[in-house]
């Protein structure tokens, strides 16, 4: 159970902590001390006297001080004649490739957003969007598919993008519209079922009608 698990991991914080305790380098109460001290750091809006209106605001918050957390290592390991941990990663470095693609998108505009390149308000994006399909149609009309792929996922991005400002996250919001569709498809195919037809033997206005059945009774 859960209770066991945080017993687990905590049994392996102790441990490191005494080994490193053994060899002269820090203890758990120093462990402890360095996460609030942290926690505290990057919390202005609770701990402090900054005010944060919204969570996107606390979000960009926390990344400007994790910045200036990594500037100052930086500049105390480079003080010392060494090489910066980083070795001179960029600002988005550190966001996993494993992660889906939508899922991607959103935090790296939350981390560039971090440092204000982002846009103001919600509104604006919708341009952008119409600008961005203007470009899909042009692409559409060249013909040349990796332009075309370049220019859907540049839709894609956008309309993530104006999901983060509207407090939605494409990947949620993408996941219902899968259920839903699945959903209206499974009234579809029992439709037919009823009427002693398959999905292969109905025309595509059929399914299309009792689609529209499906949706009207949501």
């Amino acid at each position: 159970d859960l209770r066991e698990e945080l017993g687990d991991l905590l049994l392996q914080v102790v441990f490191h902590a005494r080994m490193a305790e053994e060899q002269g380098e820090f203890a758990f109460p120093d462990v402890v001390e360095a996460i609030t001290t942290k926690m505290v750091r990057r919390h202005p809006h609770v701990f402090g006297d900054e005010a944060a209106r919204s969570a996107g605001m606390a979000k960009g918050m926390w990344h400007r001080i994790k910045a200036e957390e990594k500037a100052e290592r930086r500049a105390a390991r480079l003080a010392r004649g060494l090489d910066p941990e980083d070795h001179g990663k960029g600002w988005l470095d550190g966001i996993p490739l494993a992660h889906p693609a939508l899922t991607r998108a959103l935090k790296l505009q939350e981390k560039a957003a971090g440092v204000g390149f982002d846009w103001k308000e919600a509104t604006p994006i919708l341009d952008k969007i119409e600008e961005e399909i203007g470009e899909l149609r042009a692409a559409l009309a060249g013909g040349e598919a990796k332009d075309i792929a370049d220019e859907f996922g540049d839709v894609l991005f956008a309309l993530v993008n104006f999901g983060r400002h509207l407090g939605i996250d494409a990947e949620d919001a993408l996941r219902g519209t899968n259920a839903k569709f699945t959903r209206r498809f499974h009234h579809v195919e029992a439709a037919l079922q009823a009427e002693g037809r398959s999905l292969q033997e109905a025309t595509l206005d059929e399914m299309e009608a009792k689609w529209q059945q499906a949706k009207a009774a949501e």
